[in-house]
Formats: C-alpha cells, sequence, structure tokens
C-alpha cells in the first residue's frame, strides 16, 4: 500500500473510531484558546482547563489580561509548570493583540506567528479550529503515531513533520485527523506505556515503527 493510500486509510479508520473528536481544550473565545495552547506546553489539557477557570474569573478579558501584572498571572498558571516564561507570553500576546490587532486574533499565519508565545502548532490549532482553514497539528502524539504509522520516516522535528504530512494529508482533514491521532495517542498508540496493538483500528494498516 503506498503512502498516501495508507494515510487515506488511517484518516477513515479513525473518523469510524472517533467521530466526534474535536480539541480537548476549553474555550469559547479565540484568545482564549491562544491563552490555553500556551499554557498546554509540557502540561495536560485537563489541568489547563481546571487553571483557566481561576484566571479568567480574576481577569475575564483580553483586556483585563493585558493590564495585569504578570506576577499575578504568574501566580495563577503556576500549577501547568514554567509559570514565569507562560505568563510573560500570555501578557505580551494579550497586549499584542489589543495594541496592534485591534483586540481581534489575526486569522493568517503570519500574523498568528509574530503574538509571543506562539508557534506553528499553535498557529495550526486556532487556524483549523478558530478559522476553519487547513491545519496540521504537529504535537507529541501525533508525530510518534504518525511515524509508528511509516506515514513519515524517523522524522522528529514538528515542522517536518507538518511539511510531510501536506504531501499526503488531504486540506480538509488536516485538523481533526490531528485532533482524532491525539486520542488515539493517549488512549492506544501511548508512549509512556506499551501501545495496545491488540486494539488499535489501525493495526492492519501500521507499519509498527515502535
Amino acid at each position: 500500500m503506498r503512502k498516501k493510500e495508507r494515510t487515506l486509510e488511517v484518516i477513515q479508520r479513525l473518523k469510524e473510531e472517533y467521530p466526534d473528536a474535536g480539541c480537548t481544550l476549553d474555550y469559547d473565545q479565540a484568545w482564549k484558546l491562544l491563552v490555553s495552547v500556551r499554557l498546554a506546553a509540557q502540561c495536560t489539557d485537563a489541568r489547563v482547563n481546571v487553571v483557566v477557570e481561576g484566571l479568567y474569573e480574576k481577569y475575564p478579558t483580553k483586556e483585563a489580561l493585558a493590564q495585569a501584572p504578570v506576577e499575578d498571572i504568574e501566580a495563577i498558571v503556576r500549577p501547568c509548570g514554567l509559570g514565569k516564561s507562560k505568563a510573560r507570553d500570555i501578557s505580551a500576546c494579550m497586549k499584542m493583540l489589543c495594541d496592534e490587532f485591534h483586540g481581534e486574533v489575526p486569522g493568517d499565519m503570519d500574523s498568528l506567528l509574530k503574538l509571543p508565545g506562539v508557534g506553528r502548532k499553535s498557529a495550526n490549532l486556532i487556524m483549523g479550529d478558530v478559522f476553519g482553514e487547513p491545519a496540521i497539528v504537529t504535537d507529541t502524539h501525533c508525530i510518534r503515531i504518525v511515524n509508528r504509522l511509516g506515514i513519515v520516516n524517523g522524522i522528529k522535528d514538528p515542522k517536518k513533520v507538518e511539511m510531510e504530512l501536506w504531501k499526503v494529508v488531504p486540506p480538509e482533514e488536516g485538523s481533526d485527523f490531528c485532533h482524532r491521532l491525539v486520542i488515539h495517542g493517549r488512549e492506544v498508540c501511548s508512549a509512556r506505556t506499551k501501545p495496545k496493538c491488540e486494539e488499535c483500528c489501525l493495526q492492519e494498516v501500521c507499519k509498527k515503527k515502535i
């Protein structure tokens, strides 16, 4: 089976296995997703969802967060780890939104990448989930699983994986495909424990590069 054919088969099987997959970070406004995705670095989405409740209770708008002392933000987000750098980035990001983007989250990749603390993974998440644009989010689950499947071969750099996936993943499938890889990585094709290959919906098309 060729790489593109295998990829399309993987996409279809994951659709059937996880039909309602979506972002597991809670948000109701685009700027809140920016905050959450920064906090999610080296932290679980579940913990981020709890921490941001306290953050938004004290600073309910992007303007309030932009004006908040960085130390206060750090005190609230510390349970997510890397509190100092995350607080600094969130503060600077909200300031830039208010000062340079009229309070709106920009809808193009180049502008998103100018925001403090926003890399390609975060920008792609915003593009896909907020704006419905083609997007591929190469988080650790995605990188691990597409290597195991043989869709990419021994590539671990997130941007390089993203570029390889664009060659074989239909643009309209990218965002949901990556959300499904996250769920599959947590539930079946895990990193920290032995993968549950016998339960995997992809076992017939997997190269099993584990």
